[in-house]
């Protein structure tokens, strides 16, 4: 039976393979015959895959005379992993606590006022920033076969991030129950009139 094909960042693991594993130089000709044979990339592939890899800082090209050069070395290629994950990290915590910072925000509104501009627009950047976080996660990721030691880093820094915001959700559940409780809203009413959606849940 066929294998299956490898996908975008499996191709990049291995072209990864081929450089950390020969410690060699080549040129986009040289890997366009080797990925086939040795690592299942599809030559057509080689030059998107290799040009990701350059634009994450993880493969070094030069131009020597009229040809192109590439080239990949262990460590360096561990720090730009480092680096690009401390990075995204900080934006993943800088992320939620402005998240906390606007949830607190909207938490003292009072209830059975009107919708104001003021929180119309912060619950506008809230939800910008849930999909920017989101996004981060998705950009992590991407890097999450290249190293384990700096992924289960991550993932404890992702399991506080988590902790916090069910933390936020739990105290959104109990002024609702405290509402409902104390002026009889309906459920329904708590959540058109404060933005919350309907299915809000605690975090996985």
């Amino acid at each position: 039976s066929k294998k299956k094909g490898l996908n975008f960042e499996e191709k990049r693991a291995r072209m990864m393979e081929i450089f950390f594993e020969t410690k060699d130089v080549f040129q986009l000709k040289d890997l366009e015959k080797i990925a086939p044979k040795e690592k299942g990339i599809t030559s057509i592939s080689v030059k998107e895959i290799l040009q990701s890899l350059v634009d994450d800082g993880m493969v070094d090209t030069d131009r020597i005379g009229t040809s192109n050069y590439f080239w990949a070395f262990p460590s360096k290629a561990l720090h730009a992993r480092k680096r690009k994950l401390e990075e995204l990290e900080s934006q993943f915590a800088e992320s939620s606590q402005k998240k906390e910072a606007l949830q607190k925000s909207i938490e003292k509104s009072k209830i059975g006022r009107e919708d104001t501009a003021e929180r119309a627009a912060l619950l506008k950047e809230l939800a910008a920033l849930q999909q920017k976080k989101e996004q981060l996660k998705t950009e992590i990721d991407k890097y999450r076969e290249c190293d384990p030691d700096v992924v289960e880093e991550m993932c404890q820094t992702n399991q506080v991030a988590k902790e916090a915001a069910n933390r936020w959700t739990d105290n959104i559940f109990s002024i609702k129950s405290w509402a409902k409780r104390k002026f009889g809203f309906e459920e329904s009413r708590i959540d058109k009139c404060f933005g919350i959606p309907e299915d809000l849940d605690y975090i996985d």
